[in-house]
């Protein structure tokens, strides 16, 4: 593929409680005695990868089957005929004749080109490579055409998608959309809700391979007679399995994921494979799957496991266990492998490290901006975004933030400007404005009172400084990590995931032990102005933090600070975002007590955090502009919206 715009990976997904709930809550359509459908499923650490672009008037795909083998380019024309034939026949690329049909009828698409250049993830073992596809092609038609779809909107695609094709797999399998993250869908009729779940522990699974064979057409079509309405013995055994007796097991399941709790996790597998052998094997043949049972009853497995039951329709496909470590997933997989000959893949549902919050210290005089910022506060400096719409740069940072997956954001104002942000953020249209202004327009007001309700002032009494601001918020972060976000820095990426996301992102690999800090290279003759950092290089864009100082001179900064990669020397300096533990407060208090007079930098405290327990620097895949600086101001006016 020729330049390809953007890369994506789509992991399958596992169905850990609930499987074939989904399709039976559907059938309250026509008998509403039946109880709604309820799984709970997890994205794999397996998938697709996939490098995607526009492409006029075709839909062109190339793919890489999991053991390296190349498939043939496959191509059709982006006209609804071609796409709906191309569905209808059947085969591996009919999944994206679906999804492009949809597309096209809903949202008038062109065409795009995907080289779905990796696969990691086994095809039909219950692990839903097929929606794994969906799902992909539809993300990549949302983010190369703008879109703007929700994930939920990802899914109805891959769904619609889907459905279009000889398959009739539910709509559970599309929530591979939501990651590798534990979910709980509910299905009641053609009304879909998502709970995403937080689990207090990490999970460690193993998926094995039962190198078997099973029918799922046939596992549906047998479970499927039972529905709508029960007409024998077996059939009330089948609602209730797949019913009140899933709710019960279902409920539970969400209890010991959020409670952390690992061995009552792998029982309740083994007791939800017990209701689904008395209830549902009776009714099909291909649910006897002796290679799955003769696995859960090795007594062996339980040295390693605290329980284990199917995967997906069940039958002969895969198993998965609940492992009470990782080294004991290690050792069953070896005995699996010795054993059985079962290839096996890992797991891991992991206990989150997210960042719910954001400060945002907007407290300066704005000297530096003097005489305009007399009448203005800095952060209400006017930006023109690639949009095309004006906004002030508080806005733009505070949409950055959310950008980022951030739900509570703190400003800290001056005493008696915090007026002057609710007015702006919250205030109702009065004089009929809005209704004159273009929709686009309209939709930004709109926009401003959902962030509105996210926001919470906290004053800063006296101008102590950026580290005074920041430990002000310290009762409201309540022990969370939190993000630090500088009022007049403002951010381009140059990837779908924002800038903020980017460090989020890699706060969630080393949050438990270090804090993270976006970092980028600049012109030693400008370091004087930030905060510049340095340390030894661990990956190509991340380095391990050795020292910080605050504005230095530019023979400090050539002296003791300049980094060498590929051997060349330059100097990095913060980019005005941290992800930050709470540690740091402990680090502030301890400088405050050192101070007599003058203000606190978070610099210094963060210095003394990286001498105690390290810290990472990450390299942002995109460009950062500072307002707070006239030249520098007049570089963003000219820049950013470009």
């Amino acid at each position: 593929m020729q330049a390809p715009s953007i890369e994506l990976f789509v992991p399958g997904r596992v169905c850990l409680f609930g499987e074939h709930s989904d399709w039976a809550g559907g059938h309250r359509r026509t008998n509403s005695a039946i109880e709604p459908g309820v799984v709970i499923i997890t994205g794999t650490n397996q998938g697709m990868y996939a490098c995607c672009g526009p492409c006029s008037g075709q839909l062109k795909i190339r793919s890489t089957l999991q053991d390296g083998t190349r498939t043939e380019l496959w191509q059709v024309p982006m006209d609804m005929d071609h796409l709906r034939r191309e569905a209808a026949a059947g085969g591996f690329f009919s999944y994206a004749a679906g999804v492009a049909a949809y597309m096209l009828d809903f949202y008038g698409v062109d065409g795009i080109e995907i080289d779905n250049y990796k696969t990691t993830l086994p095809v039909k073992k219950g692990l839903s490579s097929s929606a794994a596809f969906c799902v992909l092609v539809a993300r990549a038609f949302n983010q190369l055409y703008n879109l703007g779809l929700t994930t939920r909107a990802e899914i109805e695609a891959a769904y619609q998608g889907e459905i279009a094709t000889p398959s009739r797999c539910g709509r559970m399998d599309q929530g591979c959309a939501y990651g590798q993250i534990p979910v709980e869908m509910e299905f009641d009729g053609d009304r879909l809700s998502v709970t995403p779940l937080r689990p207090g522990a990490d999970f460690h699974l193993l998926i094995a391979d039962l190198c078997g064979k099973k029918d799922t057409v046939r596992i549906l079509s047998d479970l499927n007679a039972a529905y709508p309405f029960p007409e024998s013995e077996n059939d009330r055994r089948v609602h209730a399995a797949l019913g009140i007796e899933n709710r019960r097991i279902l409920e539970r399941a969400a209890a010991l994921i959020e409670q952390g709790d690992v061995d009552g996790l792998g029982a309740l597998m083994g007791e939800a494979q017990l209701v689904f052998d008395t209830n549902l094997m009776p009714v099909c043949d291909e649910l006897h799957s002796p290679r799955l049972h003769q696995v859960l009853n090795d007594p062996r497995i339980n040295e390693w496991a605290s329980g284990g039951k199917g995967v997906g329709s069940q039958g002969d496909g895969c198993v998965q266990f609940v492992c009470r470590s990782i080294d004991a997933r290690k050792q069953l997989a070896i005995y699996l492998r010795d054993k059985y000959e079962m290839p096996c893949f890992d797991l891991d549902i992991l206990r989150p490290v997210s960042i719910r919050k954001a400060v945002i210290p907007v407290a300066g005089q704005g000297t530096r901006m003097f005489p305009y910022t007399k009448g203005v506060l800095k952060t209400f400096l006017p930006i023109v975004t690639p949009e095309g719409v004006v906004k002030p740069v508080i806005q733009i940072v505070v949409e950055e933030a959310l950008a980022a997956g951030i739900e509570e954001i703190a400003l800290i104002v001056q005493p008696g400007t915090e007026d002057t942000f609710r007015n702006y953020f919250n205030k109702e249209d009065r004089y009929g404005v809005v209704e004159k202004l273009p929709y686009f327009l309209r939709r930004e007001t709109q926009k401003l009172r959902d962030i509105g309700a996210r926001i919470t002032y906290i004053l800063q009494e006296e101008s102590r400084g950026f580290g005074h601001a920041v430990l002000l918020a310290e009762k409201w972060v309540g022990g969370e990590p939190f993000l630090v976000m500088l009022g007049d820095h403002i951010f381009r990426s140059q990837q779908s995931r924002c800038v903020a996301g980017q460090i989020v992102d890699l706060f969630q690999d080393y949050g438990d032990s270090q804090c993270v800090l976006g970092i980028y290279e600049e012109a030693l003759d400008h370091v004087k102005h930030y905060g510049t950092v340095c340390g030894e290089w661990i990956s190509e864009n991340t380095l391990q933090l050795d020292a910080m100082r605050e504005k230095p001179t530019e023979d400090e900064a050539r002296e003791h600070l300049c980094v060498s990669k590929h051997g060349r020397s330059a100097c990095y300096c913060v980019n005005g975002i941290y992800a930050l533990r709470p540690a740091i407060f402990e680090m502030l208090r301890q400088h405050v007590a050192n101070i007599v007079s003058g203000e606190l930098q978070l610099t210094s405290a963060l210095a003394s955090l990286i001498a105690k327990e390290g810290m990472k620097g990450l390299v942002v895949d995109g460009r950062h502009y500072d307002t707070g600086i006239p030249a520098k101001y007049a570089e963003t006016i000219a820049g950013f919206r470009s």
